[in-house]
């Protein structure tokens, strides 16, 4: 009996380890950032979980089944260890990381995840941690409290405030669950008000020195999510029952930007700072946006209450890790990978899921027909991910027109991506195709808010003789980011065409253009600037 119990436990940590294996998926042959590869792998591995997880069932007598949530608190442990080793590797120099501006990404494709998902981790060794030592197993200290020396030597270096301020609120509220620091303050409360009051000041002040140091480490990153928040506000206030669709926040977010900075009363900070960003920065506020807010304060309600289930067990390193992913997602964008969305269900269902075969059992069914209903659409969308990889090297080479039967075949497949809806429709742009492209751009304005979409789009606009329409393009991606210069430039070479010709517009994006400064100084910047001094120049001798 065992002998048969080791291998239940042995053969249900796999089960799990399986399940959570995507956070170390990586595909060099796709995209940069492309996640369509991690599911893939999660569909894969899914089918071989359910067949552990039959075989646990199968093994031993009815009832004799091991602990879901200790055994996915090692399975986290497990795979948190492996990132934190990895990290350290790339910081001594010893493997690329997975972006070339940072030192550190883990298995991430930037630090901001990668941290997230350790301050994740992190919550669930302090409990293992204090659990071993109220038992007396030290295994089980030593483990916990190697991995978390681990993520404790990684996570500072990825800069990221919003995975230490997870980390550190969830470690704490751990640590005193475990202290049973609610009974002790009640009965501080009881006998030292006036002293409690008076700590709880102290507190709260350093906590707003804390807040002011984090802001001032990086500034103008803090005001961008300020910004996309009010941007993300401003599109939830257009659609706040239905929301904008499944997929639809960058879309709803520049229209909303682009109206904000239409009517002319923003701040020289929020020019600065605007950005085209995939993701909302905030989870909820995303949830929001694309699902209506019912759906989203339905959806967290559920989350509370799988929360609050785990706690009422004393599963604190459960919760202490769904705690760290809530306070993560407030300012960041872990559940648009799907490590952090098959981990977090892994977490709520460690909540309410005990020793019961039932619970085993239903989790690796769910997992199951989750991973087979997608595996064929993920597998195929991978391998058109593939061959568009191969198909960029014609698009770079500037063969447009082998670049475009490549991509019309991988459209049904891509016709989501809107780097890739971009490509092709640029490509079409460089052959004459007007309308072609600025049909597929259209398609790309429902994916993407970035501004150069608008720009390609007058363009084709411009060369048809349709210079009203051309106009309003190029002013549409002023509004998006009124920082850049490029859609000045565009509209000054318009206000130059012969049967467009208006000097005073000329002259008032012209002058934009020679003033403004740009982010990052380049040669193609300094070249605008000299050509649309020239065209200045000779409208005012033609004049």
């Amino acid at each position: 009996m065992g002998f048969v119990w080791v291998i239940k436990r042995v053969w249900a940590y796999l089960f799990l380890v399986l399940l959570l294996s995507l956070v170390t998926a990586q595909d060099a042959m796709l995209p940069s950032g492309e996640t369509v590869g991690q599911w893939a792998h999660f569909d894969r591995m899914a089918l071989w979980a359910l067949c552990l997880v039959l075989l646990v069932l199968l093994a031993g007598r009815k009832g004799q089944m091991p602990d879901f949530p200790a055994v996915l608190s090692f399975a986290l442990m497990t795979w948190g260890g492996v990132e934190a080793v990895i990290g350290l590797r790339q910081l001594f120099g010893f493997a690329a990381s997975g972006h070339s501006l940072y030192a550190m990404t883990g298995s991430f494709f930037n630090p901001g995840p990668y941290s997230g998902y350790l301050a994740m981790v992190l919550p669930v060794c302090v409990h293992e941690y204090l659990a071993g030592k109220a038992a007396g197993c030290r295994w089980r200290i030593i483990f916990a409290g190697g991995v978390a020396l681990l993520l404790l030597c990684v996570l500072p270096a990825g800069m990221s405030r919003s995975a230490w301020l997870a980390a550190a609120v969830a470690c704490l509220w751990v640590y005193g669950c475990h202290e049973q620091w609610g009974r002790k303050l009640r009965q501080l409360w009881t006998c030292h008000r006036a002293g409690m009051l008076a700590v709880a000041a102290l507190l709260a002040g350093m906590v707003l020195l804390a807040g002011v140091g984090m802001f001032r480490l990086k500034p103008d990153s803090a005001r961008g999510r300020l910004l996309m928040w009010r941007m993300s506000c401003r599109a939830i206030a257009e659609a706040p029952w239905t929301g904008h669709g499944a997929g639809s926040f960058a879309a709803a977010y520049g229209e909303a930007q682009e109206t904000y900075f239409a009517e002319n009363t923003y701040s020289e900070w929020e020019e600065r700072v605007a950005g085209s960003p995939e993701y909302a920065f905030n989870e909820y506020l995303q949830a929001a946006v694309e699902r209506g807010i019912p759906v989203a304060v339905g959806a967290l309600l559920v989350a509370v209450v799988c929360w609050w289930a785990g706690f009422r067990k004393r599963r604190y390193g459960i919760c202490g890790g769904l705690l760290a992913l809530g306070i993560f997602a407030f300012s960041s964008y872990p559940l648009q990978l799907p490590v952090f969305v098959v981990t977090s269900l892994a977490l709520l269902a460690g909540c309410v899921v005990g020793r019961s075969k039932a619970g085993w059992l239903t989790v690796g069914v769910l997992a199951a027909l989750w991973g087979g209903a997608r595996w064929e659409e993920d597998r195929q969308t991978a391998q058109a991910c593939r061959e568009w990889m191969n198909a960029r090297v014609l698009y770079h080479a500037g063969a447009f027109f082998a670049t475009e039967e490549e991509y019309e075949k991988l459209y049904p497949w891509l016709r989501t991506r809107a780097a890739f809806l971009f490509e092709y429709g640029h490509g079409l742009h460089k052959q004459g195709k007007w309308n072609e492209s600025n049909g597929v751009l259209q398609e790309a304005m429902a994916h993407s808010c970035d501004p150069m979409i608008l720009n390609v789009m007058g363009k084709n606009l411009q060369a048809q003789g349709r210079y009203a329409e051309a106009e309003t393009c190029y002013w549409r991606a002023v509004h998006r980011l009124p920082g850049r210069i490029y859609p000045y430039y565009l509209l000054a070479k318009l206000y130059v065409e012969p049967d467009f010709c208006q000097p005073e517009k000329l002259a008032q994006v012209g002058q934009v253009v020679l003033t403004k400064e740009p982010k990052v100084p380049s040669t193609a910047v300094r070249e605008m600037k000299e050509e649309v001094k020239e065209m200045m120049e000779l409208l005012t001798i033609d004049n």
